[in-house]
């Protein structure tokens, strides 16, 4: 049997409030004030699709530290950070799966998820092992355009292997054409649209159906038969059209998460088909399309496995985390288009010294520190003496990974002194349990979700930028529980 054996997703915890972003532009765009209900997922500032992709294969992949199943990893966006440098890398680096897994960049068109699904079912087909695929966007718009308020952030992730399979693949369909219903060059952060009419009428209303007809077909079961039906798309009621047109049933057009989340582009089938399987139950008919350079299908039957499979989160629960923000400057200013007063704090140069990261991959990306075989004490970063207090020892540490285990707050500060993208800069001394000390940055918190006693956990996110090189450093950040249900780790 071959197919999904298991799924995650993260959706960013802000929310931004669609009436805040029709208000501040009333007085030039009056015509969006229709818009103005619901929320669209903000990524922090700290956030973009490498962090956001990284949260949702932890989602999938869960708080295990062996990872040695995952033969392959790709990834798959519109938005990657780096046009020139392995970004998969980065993500398997900071996932700590080893040198010998393949990494691939998957982009080029909204349903390059769906491609690399496609080609992550072949792969392992053919390898002792699973295929993950991680799909994420973190896409820029225009100010005071329906994208902006059409628009979410987020990431999905796919496990797929042949044991295990909790949704088995039928079949699929594919149609590519150069059907430009939107494009942007090389270089530019923002896309050209056309016309609305145009794409629902010429591009998705001839082409999606042609697509799930041969997925159908290759499936070897009818419409009818259909009991989910996905299809992302920012067009209203496009997604209950096209399945009358195909002769899928209603009732199982699938909820797009348009009220509270928005169109994440990329990875949105994939999130819709996470948040599904959180539900589905074992015999139940899935095709999951997209749109982008023609069309594409995929047809799955959910298993009995299903019911031996969760998420650590999962999309429902990352839907409850979600906290409203009604500053649209802080939207623009973290989507890097509102550059705000910095000050003479904020002109350090950040060059970061290649050599150095490369050295220290582990420790700086996978947050892997070091046990001392003798003592059994925790050393951040690793080094080859330990330094217990009149016990030293050489080369006695072995790799301790770090980023699974939670940790307790020993002292923390908040300052408005230095710059800071989102101030005030909250930081302080987190205790890992099990041991281990660092001085850690905090993200995703307001006044007062921080304290002496915090529980906190993990997320890789943002260091900073070198504004002058266009480098973006990655580091592991410190977040409080919220789940009510949170242990402490052995």
């Amino acid at each position: 049997m071959l197919g999904i054996v298991g799924y995650g997703a993260y959706i960013p915890r802000l929310r931004l409030n669609r009436k805040a972003v029709t208000q501040a532009n009333a007085w030039f765009a009056p015509h969006l004030g229709g818009k103005a209900k619901g929320t669209r997922a903000m990524a922090n500032w700290d956030e973009d699709s490498i962090t956001m992709a990284v949260a949702a294969a932890r989602d999938c992949l869960g708080s295990g530290e062996d990872r040695s199943r995952v033969h392959s990893l790709y990834l798959a966006s519109s938005t990657l950070p780096f046009a020139e440098r392995l970004n998969a890398g980065i993500v398997s680096e900071a996932l700590t799966l080893g040198d010998t897994v393949e990494a691939l960049d998957i982009g080029g068109s909204l349903r390059a998820a769906m491609s690399g699904l496609g080609e992550a079912l072949s792969k392992a087909q053919t390898i002792k092992g699973d295929v993950l695929l991680l799909a994420a966007d973190n896409r820029k718009t225009r100010a005071a355009s329906a994208q902006e308020i059409d628009y979410g952030d987020g990431a999905a992730a796919m496990l797929v292997g042949t044991r295990n399979v909790i949704a088995e693949y039928l079949g699929g369909g594919t149609v590519s054409v150069d059907f430009v219903d939107h494009f942007r060059l090389a270089g530019e952060d923002i896309d050209y649209f056309w016309e609305e009419r145009w794409i629902r009428d010429e591009g998705i209303g001839k082409l999606l159906p042609k697509a799930i007809k041969t997925a159908l077909k290759n499936a070897g079961v009818t419409a009818e038969s259909v009991d989910h039906f996905i299809f992302p798309s920012t067009l209203s009621k496009i997604d209950a059209q096209l399945a009358k047109t195909c002769g899928i049933k209603p009732a199982a057009v699938v909820d797009n998460l348009a009220a509270g989340v928005g169109d994440t582009g990329t990875p949105h089938a994939l999130l819709m088909l996470a948040h599904l399987l959180e539900t589905a139950q074992p015999g139940q008919l899935i095709v999951v399309s997209q749109f982008g350079s023609g069309a594409q299908a995929l047809v799955f039957r959910v298993t009995d496995a299903i019911r031996n499979f969760q998420p650590r989160t999962g999309a429902s629960k990352w839907l409850a985390r979600g906290v409203e923000e009604t500053s649209y400057t802080k939207f623009l200013a973290f989507k890097s288009q509102l550059e705000l007063e910095r000050g003479m704090r904020g002109e350090q140069d950040k060059k970061t010294a290649l050599t150095t990261l490369y050295r220290h991959r582990s420790a700086i990306l996978g947050l892997v520190g070091g046990r001392c075989e003798k003592t059994g004490e925790v050393h951040y970063p690793p080094s080859r003496l330990s330094y217990t207090q009149g016990a030293p020892a050489l080369d006695t540490q072995k790799p301790y990974k770090l980023a699974e285990r939670q940790a307790t707050v020993l002292s923390w500060s908040a300052e408005y002194l230095s710059y800071y993208p989102s101030p005030p800069h909250f930081y302080g001394q987190i205790d890992f349990d099990g041991g281990g000390r660092i001085l850690m940055e905090f993200t995703d918190i307001a006044k007062g979700d921080v304290d002496t006693s915090t529980r906190v956990e993990m997320v890789f996110r943002v260091k900073d930028v070198d504004d002058k090189r266009g480098f973006v450093r990655y580091f592991w950040k410190a977040t409080p529980l919220r789940d009510a249900t949170a242990q402490v780790s052995e």
